[in-house]
């Protein structure tokens, strides 16, 4: 049986995709806050290195479909 491999900083990765398809959307945090009905603080926690602030699945999938990519695409390194 062949080993797995799991990301280990899985929510960094997130964080970056979040950050990377919002400023290709070309939307602000505070607009992405907005359209998930989540606050602005959180939306930046969350995008943040150094808050390191987990999240629901909800959550994640409302980001997705707000940014327009598939959550597989959120998860990629």
């Amino acid at each position: 049986m062949e080993e797995l491999k799991f990301d280990k900083n899985i929510y960094n990765t997130i964080r970056k995709n979040i950050r990377k398809y919002r400023r290709e959307k070309g939307i602000t945090s505070q607009q992405l806050a907005e359209m998930v009905d989540l606050s602005h603080d959180f939306i930046r926690q969350i995008q943040s290195d150094k808050a390191a602030y987990n999240f629901s699945v909800d959550t994640f999938y409302k980001i997705s479909v707000a940014l327009g990519v598939t959550m597989d695409m959120l998860i990629q390194k």
